[in-house]
């Protein structure tokens, strides 16, 4: 279908509305990863801005640009630029008139997809997957659970723990990772197997908010007959969007979600988590964009960090609110991966100029790009999951 098609409608009213605040400053280029990578104005957000307002004043630009023979359109060339993007957010930080970028361009994406001209051909598939296994990697259903197979979980459990696509399928080690902790700090918990759907965040992401609010009921029900009123996850992506756009989507969960660093950070504090090993490393922190300037959490993962014995965490100049994306969020990675990886080794780099020996995150997507990341610097400079760094102080015992 040609991307021409979009050119016959203007942004809806909800899009214009955040165009018109726009100043044109030019801030949230110095701050854009993507656009450092391809430093022209199209690929700026103030340049994307600038493009959509042409479409929303189409009829007074058309009669100038007649005189001219030319036309504004939705081209496939724009419609690249708007998913050259990974909603890292940093554009929003900077933005003097404090427009909701994320949210805008989850919205034009959003458009775009009404439009039939996106997403893009990579993200097309998210869609049929996760409708027909409720994964985006098109993995069985029944298997979803096969990892939790050596725990023992509880019938009445304390919290839920909501694994997530990513490592119920391709990063198991995290959700084992995870469950061992859980067991260590006598925690009660249960999965929901193969009745845990995906959260959509792949499809919210890519303007795809079909299956929102059927998941985000199902997600809700599964809860109501676990019993329990906390769901925890180990995904930053999954934490941001069952706990804001499901809420969006169908109003009160009726539980609390929490990330496990939030989680473990209590149960350290309750004395139900202790370690039993020093390990005397260097190590930095890298905020997931999901979890840190989406989800406000900047304190618990470092807190859980500095309570192990002989770890010192040493800041990037860049963090907390100000914290450098990976790369690898919103589809980006799936779409345009050789530009994530470089996103990702610029920010290995700078945990290699202040001196650290390994970088923790709380994000699968961040784990797998940071790694890519070293891997083309040809450095040692591995990134692992909190999650691993607490199993490794509880000791061997564990």
């Amino acid at each position: 279908m040609s991307a021409e098609k979009g050119s016959r409608n203007r942004p809806p009213k909800s899009i214009a509305k955040d165009l018109d605040a726009c100043l044109q400053c030019g801030y949230c280029r110095d701050v854009c990863p993507v656009f450092e990578q391809d430093p022209w104005e199209s690929a700026s957000p103030r340049g994307k801005v600038y493009m959509l307002k042409q479409l929303d004043r189409k009829g007074f630009m058309d009669r100038i640009l007649a005189v001219f023979d030319r036309e504004i359109k939705v081209t496939d060339d724009f419609v690249e630029r708007v998913y050259w993007c990974t909603s890292c957010g940093m554009c929003e930080e900077e933005c003097h008139v404090e427009i909701p970028f994320p949210e805008l361009w989850e919205e034009v994406k959003g458009w775009l997809v009404d439009q039939g001209v996106a997403p893009l051909d990579t993200h097309r598939a998210f869609l049929s997957r996760v409708s027909n296994v409720k994964n985006p990697f098109n993995e069985p259903e029944s298997t979803r659970g096969d990892w939790s197979k050596e725990f023992l979980l509880s019938s009445k459990p304390e919290v839920m723990y909501y694994v997530g696509c990513t490592e119920s399928f391709r990063m198991q080690k995290i959700a084992k990772t995870t469950a061992t902790v859980l067991k260590a700090a006598d925690v009660k918990f249960n999965i929901m197997g193969e009745e845990e759907w995906c959260c959509t965040s792949p499809l919210l992401r890519t303007g795809q908010k079909s299956l929102t609010e059927s998941f985000a009921r199902h997600t809700q029900e599964q809860m109501r007959i676990s019993g329990a009123n906390v769901m925890l996850t180990a995904c930053a992506g999954c934490m941001a969007t069952t706990k804001r756009d499901h809420t969006k989507a169908i109003g009160p969960l009726g539980y609390e979600v929490l990330h496990v660093a939030q989680y473990a950070e209590k149960l350290i504090e309750d004395g139900r988590l202790s370690f039993n090993r020093t390990i005397p490393r260097k190590v930095t922190y890298h905020d997931p964009c999901h979890l840190g300037r989406h989800a406000g959490v900047f304190e618990p993962p470092r807190n859980v960090i500095e309570s192990i014995p002989g770890i010192e965490l040493i800041e990037m100049p860049r963090n907390r609110r100000k914290s450098r994306c990976c790369g690898a969020g919103a589809g980006f990675k799936a779409q345009f991966d050789e530009y994530a990886v470089n996103i990702a080794a610029g920010r290995v780099q700078e945990a290699i100029d202040v001196g650290s020996e390994q970088i923790i995150t709380t994000c699968p997507f961040c784990a797998v790009n940071l790694n890519a990341g070293a891997k083309q610097l040809g450095v040692r400079q591995p990134t692992i999951d909190l999650m691993q760094l607490i199993l490794e102080a509880l000791g061997p015992s564990v």
